[in-house]
């Protein structure tokens, strides 16, 4: 049985997007991911912010990346983490009586407790029949887990990704630990949504269907507002609870469309994100919030590959992801969602080659690895889609995807902020350099 407590990667297993790699980038990854997960805590400062470290290795090496590379990545970004935090005596013993375990949730100063009791289930049961006791099963644990995972702009459920994607038990355990230490203030919101689709006609409109309509509902798109700290929970489900559930609640998918459904969501998730990161008249930049919803998207593919998860619960995540999509492009301010937008863009790259030959640019960045998951997760988009290309929903295709990864490209290395948050509001771009006109033109 592969142990939870040690990492190790191989050149043979380059995740989804299957790049070569060679054993010293192998090895320095083994090294690196196990120096993370023993020094650092999730969270690098009392505010929640999430420890990239682990996903950025693993981007990097699955989109090629040298040894060196991976070791500048890592060095750009260890010196803010803060230090893993010590076990509280025998506490991993209380964690396995569910009625004790529930006072320890949602509760930072927890998480070694809870990362060494799932190293010690997953030794125990392996990493999958783990995720069956604790994620999949259906008892009031595994619905907690669920909502939680959810949490933290989907951060637990991007850390199972790479722990899955990768076979690697102790990231799986990481994601466990991770998702409990998150609160579930999405749970309302979830649960009610899952209870209204129950009733839902089908087939569902498609994704960005919803999404187009659901710009158009000025309650719910004017329901955040720039001064909300948290614009899902005090915007969005605050000021809008109904029309979001009305929207949510028609997210149903149904078992024989499962893999077509999740191409269309990973294809409207890129499709949503790139427009939004087009702005008349300013420099290409993607909005903080809505990437995290590309970037989790693998992980719902790998998840359709487990002959070990039902297709009832395959379906049921993937719905939740969906709603979380719409939820999270209302909270953003609704940024128009216009194929044009891409299409018409003009890359910095006078005579832009395919996609892939952007890889040394991205490698070259110098950044927490948000970047990185975008382009790859863009990669394995490409991929997935090819097959569903004609079919409603599907708006990335043909040449439109070597547009987006230079779109991702050039907006990561443009002067100013990195990314923009909120980009449905212009005063969120205030302060994004203005573009050049093309021949007379400004570009779109």
């Amino acid at each position: 049985m592969a142990t939870a407590y040690k990492i190790k990667i191989t050149p043979e297993n380059t995740g989804l997007w299957h790049f070569g790699q060679d054993e010293s980038a192998a090895e320095k990854a083994t090294e690196l991911l196990q120096k993370d997960m023993n020094q650092h805590h999730v969270f690098f400062n009392d505010g929640g912010f999430h420890n990239h470290i682990s996903h950025h290795i693993l981007a990097l090496y699955g989109t090629g990346a040298s040894a060196e590379d991976l070791v500048k990545g890592y060095i750009e970004n260890e010196g803010y983490q803060r230090p893993s935090v010590k076990a509280h005596g025998n506490l991993v013993e209380d964690l396995k009586d569910w009625e004790k375990a529930k006072k320890h949730l949602g509760k930072a100063k927890y998480y070694t407790d809870w990362l060494h009791f799932y190293q010690h289930e997953i030794e125990r049961l392996g990493w999958q029949k783990a995720l069956a006791e604790y994620m999949f099963k259906g008892d009031e644990r595994c619905e907690d887990m669920m909502v939680r995972m959810f949490s933290g702009f989907l951060h637990p459920l991007i850390q199972l990704m790479y722990g899955v994607e990768w076979d690697q038990p102790a990231i799986v355990a990481m994601a466990l630990a991770q998702a409990c230490v998150h609160e579930d203030e999405l749970r309302k919101l979830l649960i009610t949504a899952e209870e209204k689709a129950k009733s839902a006609p089908t087939p569902m409109p498609t994704i960005v269907s919803l999404l187009n309509t659901l710009a158009k509902d000025d309650k719910l798109r004017n329901s955040p507002r720039l001064d909300d700290s948290n614009k899902i929970r005090d915007g969005v489900l605050a000021r809008a609870w109904e029309e979001a559930i009305k929207y949510c609640g028609q997210v149903k998918v149904l078992p024989e469309e499962l893999d077509q459904r999740t191409a269309e969501m990973f294809n409207a998730a890129i499709y949503e994100a790139s427009c939004a990161a087009v702005y008349p008249g300013k420099d290409p930049k993607y909005e903080f919030f809505l990437i995290h919803h590309v970037n989790v998207s693998p992980i719902f593919i790998v998840l359709n590959k487990q002959d070990w998860i039902s297709t009832e619960n395959k379906v049921r995540i993937l719905e939740w992801k969906i709603r979380m999509d719409l939820l999270q492009y209302a909270a953003r301010g609704c940024p128009k969602i216009l194929v044009d937008k891409i299409a018409l863009y003009v890359p910095k790259d006078k005579n832009p080659g395919p996609t892939i030959e952007l890889l040394p640019r991205m490698h070259n960045l110098v950044e927490d690895g948000h970047a990185i998951k975008l382009f790859r997760a863009i990669g394995v988009g490409q991929h997935v889609s090819k097959p569903y290309e004609d079919e409603q929903g599907m708006f990335i295709k043909g040449d439109l995807w070597n547009k987006v990864g230079h779109l991702v490209a050039d907006s990561v290395e443009a002067p100013g902020p990195t990314w923009v948050r909120n980009a449905g509001f212009d005063e969120a771009w205030k302060d994004v350099a203005d573009r050049p006109s093309e021949g007379g033109k400004v570009s779109l």
